[in-house]
């Protein structure tokens, strides 16, 4: 399988380094818009005898769709996958489909609010502009796998594998996100994208429920006390915008699905400010340049600027990162509650990868599906969240990597 990595950051990183160890890999090309990052991504390979010669660095506009198309074209790639922030979603979508091969993403195409009732109904939901070209996608017998990172992507693995093989009938699923990481020398630091960060805590929060549909509240609402495994214990964890809430019900019979994110009172202070002063804002604003011309910038883009880059983070980084899926319903006429998760310890993680614990937790679940893809273990067309796909196969390749998941009866 010959693979083209657009994005060369934290997870894009995280991928070349994980899948350097595996050998379905033919070649994987890693562009990026930053040319010397793409070749620093390359480069770290060399550690890796043997397999670095199946890796090569090269520019690329994420934006331009013509340009993406013609690197697949001159690298023969199979298969194209999206390791950059969502903005680019749309773009590189497209060109996938028009150069006719199969692709792969983390996060989906963005939404936008309703115009008048936020925090009661749906405006263009997430995912919404990749699956109106579903149709296309099955026609040119290529597959589109959406939201194939961890949350979402391992997250909706594990509500395939409950449906399959735990319950009969399934009440509630709710994704939940905790960590205990503190970074030293920061009062704020993101492990994540604060650009994605702040697009996925400041929207509206998706909910589902089978009587009603999709229905939308307000940020940070419903907030509850989750206790997580391995160590971590309670987290308050809150609603989110998040892509599985939009997936499990198209392919996973449950009377509810959401999605809650353990951030705590201060992250939750932080970015609430940020949206009171607007910088949250993506709407460029014109401020004096250094040369006293005007420039014009995002309050978005400056606020990301301004904050450590989260792949660097790993060295000052402790504790540990777990993304899970809490099931709710019936087997063999019992009531049964579980949470199926999956933790990553920084220090493992940077001893074993040198890479921060919640980008290669993100990092390793594309791969694995690239490895389902290539051996024709996932076989299909169309447009696809990961729970659409048989989940048994991933699980156990999922341990195979050496990266054990685990499952907790509750109550």
């Amino acid at each position: 399988m010959r693979v083209l990595l657009v994005g060369a950051g934290g997870v894009g990183t995280a991928i070349t380094r994980i899948a350097a160890r595996r050998d379905f890999l033919t070649h994987m090309v890693v562009a990026d818009h930053d040319p010397a990052r793409a070749e620093a991504a390359v480069a770290a390979l060399k550690d890796y005898d043997g397999h670095a010669e199946r890796f090569s660095a090269r520019h690329l506009d994420a934006s331009d769709e013509e340009a993406v198309r013609r690197l697949i074209a001159e690298t023969r790639c199979d298969v194209l996958l999206n390791a950059v922030d969502p903005r680019f979603v749309m773009p590189l979508f497209r060109a996938a489909l028009a150069a006719g091969i199969h692709y792969l993403d983390m996060a989906m195409s963005l939404s936008a609010p309703h115009a008048t009732r936020p925090y009661e109904n749906c405006g263009t939901k997430l995912g919404d502009g990749q699956f109106a070209l579903a149709e296309q996608w099955d026609r040119a017998g290529r597959l589109a796998l959406v939201g194939m990172g961890v949350e979402p992507g391992l997250s909706d693995v594990f509500a395939r594998h409950a449906a399959d093989e735990l319950f009969d009938e399934i009440e509630e699923i709710g994704v939940r996100d905790g960590a205990n990481l503190t970074v030293e020398g920061y009062d704020f630091a993101p492990s994540f994208s604060i650009w994605t960060t702040i697009e996925e805590c400041l929207n509206p929060p998706v909910i589902y429920e089978k009587d009603r549909g999709w229905f939308t509240t307000a940020p940070f609402s419903e907030p509850e006390v989750f206790d997580f495994p391995e160590g971590i214990g309670p987290v308050e964890c809150v609603n989110v915008e998040h892509e599985e809430v939009l997936l499990i019900p198209r392919w996973v019979d449950a009377r509810r699905v959401t999605f809650k994110y353990g951030l705590g009172d201060d992250f939750i202070a932080k970015l609430k400010t940020l949206h009171a002063l607007g910088l949250d804002s993506t709407a460029k604003v014109t401020v004096p340049g250094a040369d006293g011309r005007p420039a014009e910038v995002s309050p978005r883009d400056v606020v990301a600027a301004c904050l450590p880059d989260p792949a660097a983070l790993g060295d000052r980084m402790t504790g540990k990162t777990c993304a899970g899926t809490w099931v709710k319903g019936t087997k063999d006429g019992a009531a049964r509650e579980v949470y199926l998760y999956h933790v990553v310890d920084n220090e493992w993680s940077m001893r074993e990868y040198g890479c921060q614990a919640v980008v290669w937790q993100t990092a390793i679940n594309p791969v694995i599906a690239l490895e389902l893809l290539a051996g024709s273990t996932w076989t299909s067309t169309g447009v696809l969240g990961p729970e659409a796909l048989p989940a048994r196969p991933f699980v156990d390749l999922l341990e195979e990597y050496g990266s054990p998941w685990g499952l907790r009866e509750e109550g």
